[in-house]
């Protein structure tokens, strides 16, 4: 599948649902992992706000790309973020969508304070 690049440069971000883990198989708690680096994946709701539209995204994002302290209504930068469509099928019905992943979001700390 296709994985396209979104740039949020000139956006507003916000943390709308915290960090965490992405679940595999909820009945197991079986949590999922980078294929690449073996580090633990975490979804992170965020509300990404530009050109006047405003839509709510849920990204998953490696442990060790997350910014430690992430709350709800937190501004963050988003770092490599991309778009991937996805299709399959379960129980006979198909079904597809488009998934977001980034390699890190950071919390933005206003000038004056002291983080």
């Amino acid at each position: 599948m296709a994985t396209f690049k979104i740039d949020t440069s000139t956006a507003f971000v916000f943390v709308v649902v915290p960090p965490a883990p992405k679940l595999v198989n909820k009945q197991t708690g079986e949590i999922a992992v980078d294929r690449e680096t073996g580090a633990r994946m975490y979804t992170v709701g965020l509300t990404i706000a530009d050109e006047g539209e405003a839509n709510l995204y849920t990204v998953a994002v490696p442990e060790t790309g997350i910014s430690e302290g992430l709350a709800v209504g937190m501004p963050v930068t988003v770092t490599g973020l991309k778009a991937r469509d996805w299709e399959n099928e379960f129980n006979g019905q198909k079904r597809h969508g488009i998934s977001f992943r980034a390699v890190a979001i950071t919390s933005i700390v206003p000038a004056g304070v002291k983080g």
